[in-house]
């Protein structure tokens, strides 16, 4: 679980005022993410694409972060005329795409990020060197 503070909720005192805007702490987990993009689809007549479509659309965003990576930290140059963008926002972008697919899938990320990370941790246990600090 990802611990989030969330500043835009309005929150009523005792004498009925709105008080804004208040600092909370909550979890999120991947189900919860799942469970927004699923309630932001589900206003459309057409939920979920195909899982190609979704699988090309992950791709164009891809390689948006691909170029704003290369923009910053590669030998290619930004043109005068291009935005700049958040290197966060393209990843949540592509991360938006890839609960899509897992939605219209019925995969549960949770579920699959536990086996994923006990894999990383059985599996590739001895794989690299330990830093200093975890020994």
């Amino acid at each position: 679980m990802t611990l989030v503070k969330h500043h835009r909720r309005l929150h009523v005192n005792s004498d009925n005022n709105f008080i804004y805007p208040r600092t909370i702490l909550f979890f999120m987990t991947l189900k919860s993410i799942q469970d927004d993009v699923d309630k932001f689809v589900g206003q459309f007549e057409v939920t979920y694409w195909e899982p190609l479509e979704i699988m090309a659309h992950i791709t164009e965003e891809t390689g948006e972060l691909a170029r704003e990576l290369n923009h910053r930290f590669g030998p290619k140059q930004k043109k005068s005329t291009e935005d700049v963008k958040e290197v966060g926002e393209e990843i949540s972008d592509m991360f938006f795409s890839l609960c899509c697919l897992a939605n219209s899938l019925n995969i549960d990320l949770d579920a699959e990020w536990k086996k994923t990370m006990d894999k990383c941790y059985t599996r590739d246990k001895n794989r690299f060197k330990k830093s200093q600090k975890t020994q």
